[in-house]
């Protein structure tokens, strides 16, 4: 595994030399490549400009913010040097936090954090243990990429879990969803739609997570380079509406014993 950041988590006087590595598998994925059909030539693309219609060479395309209908300020790149946060290689940890405080909403994308080098090894388990001990997830700002990330660190199976976190002002709000209310619901469907509930139940990590989508689509491209006719995987689903809600749940229910 090759890491992709190298740096130090600091909080007080303590430093820890670390190394991030990506959390997600990605060398598994299905991708696919544009062609022309009549040769199968790969697709490129060029920028063109909407007013007069030439295709314009990278170097003389800017950034521009539009901060009023077809009204722009240009930025050059030295704008973008002028500004830009100087990475002192180092996570500095701010405060320590209950994670259930924190919104799944507010979780952005993860990775996986270790000691860098075995001099590190002994403080590094020395902050994870600790985080364990505590129940508590460390919180602080990295710089990746040119741009400053809040981050929340979580011990996990001896090493850390970094949580890229979302700015408040990226979320909407839940109100904003329209044709939410609230209304009167029958206590007897409620105790029917706990009891479905309840018959479901199970530990999370025996939830079928398999991927169904992607061993069709590999099945479907094997198929294709083997030279085979591929019929139809796919389900009928009944798309009927349900009229009777307490009769679906109890036969939701019955349903749900024979399989349990």
């Amino acid at each position: 595994m090759r890491s992709t950041w190298k740096g130090h988590i600091r909080f007080s006087l303590v430093t820890i030399p670390i190394q991030i590595f990506s959390a997600v598998e990605t060398k598994k994925n299905i991708k696919f490549k544009q062609l022309h059909k009549e040769d199968n030539g790969s697709i490129g693309y060029s920028k063109v400009c909407k007013t007069c219609e030439k295709v314009v060479p990278y170097g003389d395309i800017v950034k521009g913010y539009e901060y009023e209908p077809d009204s722009f300020v240009v930025l050059e790149k030295q704008d973008f040097e002028n500004i830009k946060l100087k990475s002192t290689k180092a996570i500095d940890i701010e405060a320590f936090v209950d994670i259930s405080e924190v919104h799944p909403t507010r979780f952005e994308t993860f990775y996986f954090v270790g000691p860098n080098g075995e001099v590190a090894t002994k403080t590094f388990n020395l902050f994870t243990q600790t985080l364990r001990n505590s129940g508590k997830a460390g919180v602080g700002r990295i710089i990746l990429r040119d741009k400053e990330d809040v981050v929340l660190l979580k011990e996990y199976q001896g090493g850390l879990i970094m949580y890229k976190l979302r700015y408040p002002y990226e979320l909407r709000e839940m109100k904003d969803v329209p044709d939410l209310k609230e209304v009167e619901v029958d206590q007897v469907q409620l105790d029917l739609a706990k009891t479905l509930v309840d018959s479901l139940c199970k530990p999370f990590e025996e939830v079928d997570f398999e991927d169904r989508y992607r061993g069709a689509l590999l099945e479907l491209v094997n198929s294709k380079v083997e030279g085979k006719q591929m019929i139809s995987i796919s389900e009928e689903v009944d798309d009927a509406p349900v009229v009777d809600i307490m009769a679906a749940l109890k036969k939701s229910i019955e349903e749900a014993k024979k399989t349990a």
